[in-house]
């Protein structure tokens, strides 16, 4: 239960040599960073499914009760963000609250985390990939876009195994050069990616909004069919659940605090700017799509997008959406290996890992080992886990660590009330409150092998923990937490 002091992360805050990270990010990178992996392509897909099976046209609410219930962890991260800007997020604020083992726990827990979200989108893009070059007549081998755990049916009806996703692998690995580089090389990317991506999202809302049949729209809440979370009000609820996790995302941008200047100012500038207009653009991409077609056409389809184009004269705009999809999906594995890293590398420094992964690169100052590690590791699951079994591991752990940060905030504003805050989370204790009970009934919501999961994990970390890191902390060593260490 050693907790970090407060005036120790300071500290580190502070520093400014050869053993930290560089301080090249702005405001407008960070809000770049947090849309960059807040709109995927989960918008593209979610979005119909949630409409046709829960919410209709009212779709666009159900974007808003998602965003308000995601607000209030923003909002605590922000405090966090700017209170202690050093890297690790969720893990350095679980360190100065709750002590040292809740925080190997959230960190060990995201780094699984941030691995499978980069794995799951990694095989996404690569399955994209293929779909937009079988569009010009381009076929890859068969063998080489599965993992050896799955097989295909060619044209001559021959049966082949997988090899490997190359495609998958290789995407992964270059956006680790990209990584390496350092995060104003890694923003400059993102932002090119992110300007891309959103380009196509806005010409879509554009394109398609003098093709909107408002008979669509009615009824805009559809009746409730006597079961929950179909249609009526329930329905919104539900629907927002389903898209709760598109929001997801907000919270790697924390990861990058000691890499940002002015951080007090510019980390609940990223934090909450990203989740603002990102929440804007869902809407009305929500109210299009919906106005294009009935939302009972959406039923039982992963391509909503596709249905509602052809509602226009303009086809090309299927191709387009592929594009952004695979440009949204190269912007998402960039910021989780990004946030990854950050968080490795600061358990490292910790003393909790071993301390090659707190080393940085002489001339990017970036954790280079961590990232080299982190980057094989998912290219090697990437290429040979399938994705059935990547995409049952979803987002428990972000919610856990949503959780622990407004617990977070809870606790601090008790146990040290006049801390200096450039930002303060409003309405406390009630904003802290209805964070951790919306992301704890997301988190019953999620089915048992995800659980199954995360204590098969825990279980690993926890090993790990009491092997080694228990022995190596830093703060047990040099006695500069506080709290009495049992």
């Amino acid at each position: 239960m050693l907790k970090k002091s407060l005036e120790l992360l300071r500290q580190e805050a502070a520093d400014t040599g050869a053993g930290s990270l560089k301080r090249t990010l702005n405001g407008v990178s960070l809000i770049a960073l947090g849309i960059g992996v807040i709109i995927g392509a989960g918008l593209f897909s979610l979005t119909g499914l949630a409409a046709a099976n829960h919410a209709g046209p009212a779709v666009t609410l159900s974007f808003l009760v998602a965003a308000v219930g995601c607000a209030f962890s923003a909002l605590c991260y922000a405090e966090f963000a700017a209170l202690v800007p050093v890297s690790g997020s969720a893990y350095t604020y679980a360190y100065a609250t709750m002590g040292e083992l809740f925080a190997w726990i959230i960190g060990w827990d995201l780094i699984l985390e941030y691995s499978v979200g980069a794995a799951a989108v990694a095989i996404s893009w690569s399955q994209y990939l293929l779909k937009l070059l079988s569009k010009y007549g381009l076929h890859l081998p068969a063998q080489f876009v599965m993992s050896p755990f799955e097989t295909a049916r060619l044209a001559d009806g021959s049966l082949v195994h997988g090899y490997a996703n190359v495609p998958a692998m290789l995407i992964v690995l270059a956006i680790t050069m990209v990584v390496l580089r350092g995060a104003a090389g890694a923003a400059w990317f993102n932002a090119l990616v992110v300007a891309l991506k959103v380009g196509v999202v806005l010409v879509f809302i554009a394109l398609g909004w003098r093709y909107i049949n408002p008979a669509n729209y009615q009824p805009y809440i559809p009746a409730n069919t006597g079961t929950f979370g179909e249609f009526g009000w329930s329905g919104i609820l539900r629907g927002a659940g389903v898209i709760f996790f598109v929001f997801i995302g907000f919270d790697i941008v924390a990861t990058m605090a000691q890499e940002t200047k002015n951080p007090q100012r510019n980390m609940p500038i990223g934090i909450l700017g990203s989740l603002v207009i990102c929440t804007i653009l869902f809407v009305l991409f929500g109210h299009v799509l919906t106005g294009l077609a009935n939302y009972t056409e959406f039923k039982n389809s992963a391509a909503p997008v596709a249905i509602a184009i052809e509602k226009t004269p303009y086809g090309w705009l299927s191709g387009a959406i592929i594009v952004a999809i695979l440009i949204g999906y190269t912007s998402v594995i960039l910021v989780d290996l990004l946030g990854q890293s950050r968080v490795f590398f600061s358990m490292s420094k910790d003393g909790l890992l071993p301390p090659v992964f707190a080393r940085l690169h002489p001339r990017f100052r970036t954790p280079l080992h961590s990232n080299l590690l982190l980057g094989a590791f998912i290219a090697v699951f990437a290429g040979f886990v399938p994705i059935s079994v990547v995409g049952e591991m979803t987002s428990i752990g972000t919610l856990l660590a949503f959780v622990m940060v407004c617990l977070g905030v809870l606790i601090l504003r008790r146990t040290d009330p006049h801390a200096p805050r450039s930002f303060r989370t409003p309405w406390v204790p009630l904003v802290p409150i209805l964070g951790i009970a919306t992301c704890l009934l997301m988190m019953v919501s999620l089915p048992l092998d995800t659980w199954l999961r995360l204590l098969v994990w825990l279980a690993i970390g926890l090993a790990i923990y009491y092997g080694y890191g228990r022995k190596h902390s830093k703060l047990r060593i040099e006695g500069l937490g506080i709290g009495d260490g049992s």
